[in-house]
């Protein structure tokens, strides 16, 4: 499994992606999306990219940037 896939929503904008290699599972992106698309899995921040809107909310929040996408 890649460490970090990127989807694009129906606008153009690509969803957020984790690299897991980075990611200190400290929570701060699951408290703050408006959508509930974060979560942990394996001690490590997961987006689901049926719930994720592009926001990039959970990407200005992560304190050690393991959460990225273009465009934003």
């Amino acid at each position: 499994m890649p460490l970090a896939l990127e989807v694009v929503n129906h606008m153009g904008k690509p969803k957020a992606i984790v690299n897991e290699k980075i990611c200190l599972a400290c929570g701060g992106c699951i408290s703050v999306c408006p959508q509930d698309a974060m979560s942990m899995n394996g001690g490590k921040a997961l987006v689901d990219k049926d719930d994720c809107i592009s926001c990039a909310i959970c990407i200005r929040t992560c304190p050690v940037g393991a959460i990225r996408g273009e465009d934003y």
